[in-house]
């Protein structure tokens, strides 16, 4: 990913968790469909762009003896993540861009929230052949994103929705310029597109689970 993302994320990490109820008008929905579609009996999880731990916070309440393994590309978020899981020795850490570094390990699931959507479309379409090699058969890749809308005029109505929602929520100012902030490194895709990607590189059972305007979680699994 760019440097300019990483230092967007690196200069709002301080307050990202304490905005997501406010910048996530389908917050709980969003993160609980990611974790239902997990596999009851998975104990190698793998986070992409983890940030703060926050999607894995939710995995560890719904498995609390699977192992974690969190990688991010920003100290500041990955510091936090650290501070959430203090003394879990089944949760590991890995700073890393996970678009250029390279990945390696055997997992049973491979999640991601909200992180995915910052790569260039063809940087997606490799990470989705990377995954899919690093499941074990019958393994989950559960991405919880923003997406683009199918047309310029229905993203415009997800963007306008989206600020008329937060707003309600009782966004202040300062927390939607700081997405706004953040959203200068989006490289949003469509659903469609995305499950043609996942389906291109491999999954099975490929599907969008939920969708809300410009949030959408998609799966698919390893044969």
């Amino acid at each position: 990913m760019s440097t300019a993302a990483q230092q967007a994320f690196t200069t709002t990490a301080k307050f990202y968790d304490r905005n997501r109820s406010h910048l996530i008008p389908c917050f709980d929905s969003l993160y609980r469909w990611a974790v239902d579609l997990l596999p009851p009996n998975a104990t190698h999880i793998l986070d992409l762009g983890a940030g703060t731990g926050l999607l894995s916070a939710f995995v560890r309440a719904r498995l609390p003896e699977a192992k974690l393994h969190l990688i991010d590309f920003s100290q500041a978020m990955l510091a936090q993540a650290r501070d959430r899981f203090a003394g879990d020795a089944h949760v590991t850490f890995e700073l890393a861009d996970y678009a250029t570094d390279g990945l390696q390990g055997a997992y049973h699931a491979v999640i991601s929230a909200l992180s995915i959507h910052h790569l260039e479309d063809t940087a997606k379409q490799q990470l989705f052949r990377v995954v899919l090699d690093m499941l074990e058969p019958g393994g989950v890749f559960i991405n919880a994103e923003q997406v683009l809308g199918t047309t310029p005029a229905l993203d415009e109505r997800y963007r306008s929705f989206w600020l008329e929602q937060v707003r309600a929520l009782g966004a202040t100012d300062q927390e939607i310029a700081d997405s706004l902030y953040r959203q200068q490194q989006d490289r949003c895709a469509t659903v469609e597109d995305q499950l043609h990607w996942m389906q291109a590189a491999g999954f099975r059972d490929v599907d969008c689970w939920f969708k809300d305007g410009r949030f959408a979680v998609l799966a698919g699994t390893r044969p």
